[in-house]
């Protein structure tokens, strides 16, 4: 297709066409916002997972907790809100999962940011072609009655160009509703992973910190001897 019968085509679809396109570069700006959010988002919060791990297996909580506080992995969230619970709690770890479990949650909220717009470009913009479809036969159909009324053969030629003209949007919409959703099920699958890991991360966060050492129990103070009498004072 040459520039001129693009052109040609984009003048044709007035305003359905033009917010079909705005529609793909909004799916094509929110993938490409998502791809750079989620980019190294496994592998930060695994190397930040092993090095918790390594602390709180020597029972150093307060090593884990600087290391959770300095990263800027999404799972330090989750790490955080444990450790926050913990010393809220002051026991063997109590309420630690529910406190792992909600920030979990949040944290998956955050990932899914914006995915909406995806499914919902994906959804109505073969609506939107159709409609554009539909407004342009009727538009063909007239231009065939004015013809008729002005003395002129009422020919299928031109009503056949009208309507294939029509039907790019249609085609349209429908190339951007593919292209929502390619992008939409790329990152539902890649998100469903990375859940998975900050389930299994939690989940030994958890354990560990129920298991940590348990610190040693300060030494007894020794008494001091008592003070003898002198007897040659008595």
């Amino acid at each position: 297709m040459s520039l001129n019968e693009l052109l040609h085509y984009l003048r044709l679809g007035g305003v359905t066409l033009a917010l079909l396109l705005i529609a793909s570069v909004v799916a094509l700006g929110v993938a490409i916002e998502r791809l750079i959010a989620l980019w190294g988002v496994s592998e930060r919060s695994r190397n930040l997972g092993e090095t918790v791990h390594k602390h709180l297996l020597r029972g150093d909580v307060a090593a884990a907790r600087t290391a959770s506080e300095r990263s800027d992995a999404v799972v330090a969230d989750i790490f955080l809100a444990g450790f926050d619970r913990m010393e809220r709690v002051r026991l063997s770890g109590g309420g630690v999962e529910s406190a792992v479990e909600r920030e979990r949650a949040q944290v998956g909220l955050k990932l899914r940011r914006n995915l909406w717009i995806l499914a919902t470009i994906g959804s109505i913009t073969p609506f939107v072609g159709l409609f554009g479809t539909v407004a342009g036969i009727m538009r063909s159909f007239k231009d065939l009655g004015l013809d008729v009324e002005a003395g002129g053969t009422g020919g299928t030629a031109t009503v056949m160009t009208g309507i294939s003209e029509a039907l790019v949007a249609t085609a349209v919409g429908i190339l951007v509703a593919v292209q929502a959703m390619v992008f939409y099920n790329y990152f539902q699958a890649r998100l469903s992973r990375v859940l998975v890991e900050l389930r299994l991360l939690g989940d030994e966060f958890v354990e560990l910190l129920k298991e940590r050492p348990s610190p040693p129990a300060p030494a007894a103070p020794t008494p001091e001897p008592a003070a003898r009498s002198d007897a040659s004072h008595a």
